[in-house]
């Protein structure tokens, strides 16, 4: 799956394997996000090894189909990434987790966090979901998943830590694609 995201010099493409050249595009993106401030899970310092190991274990639920791996790449590479997690319980089979939506600081605001979102929606429709959920502790981000239509349900103060230590609000979403 290819599509063209809203800035000219961006492309979105769905993973189906992770080669060696793509985990190291993808750890330098999260790589950078941490260094940057986001609070997605790890602390500083951060690895290359941590990394990488992060982005194998990603790639082994692609390639046994529980997640979908999408990327967005201009003329350097790739420059941003999300996830869908479409392994869910029993009961939850029409419901994914948008997970690691992660652009790299050089190409922000650039149309790649909404094009990303735009295909995450596209796969997870493609997979038979109807409800997605998400969270974030991030105010850009919290904007832009507003303006893409996710409805906010709550926050939940000191919920996780930024990546140096202190403590940050998480705020969840969802966005039901039924009738979009």
């Amino acid at each position: 799956m290819a599509t063209s995201a809203p800035a000219s010099t961006l492309e979105i493409r769905r993973l189906a394997a992770v080669d060696a050249e793509q985990l190291q595009a993808l750890a330098d993106v999260l790589t950078d996000c941490v260094e940057g401030g986001a609070s997605v899970s790890f602390m500083l310092p951060m690895t290359r090894d941590k990394s990488l190991a992060f982005w194998r274990k990603v790639a082994d639920g692609v390639t046994r189909g529980e997640r979908v791996l999408l990327v967005a790449e201009d003329a350097q590479g790739i420059v941003g990434t999300v996830q869908v997690i479409l392994a869910q319980p029993e009961n939850q089979p029409h419901r994914a987790d948008v997970a690691k939506m992660l652009v790299h600081r050089r190409a922000r605001r650039q149309g790649a966090g909404a094009a990303l979102m735009h295909a995450a929606e596209d796969a997870a429709r493609q997979a038979g979901k109807t409800l997605l959920v998400l969270d974030t502790g991030d105010a850009t981000a919290a904007r832009l998943y507003a303006r893409l239509g996710w409805q906010a349900v709550g926050a939940i103060p000191g919920y996780a830590l930024m990546p140096e230590g202190g403590e940050c609000d998480t705020t969840f979403y969802y966005r039901d694609l039924r009738g979009i």
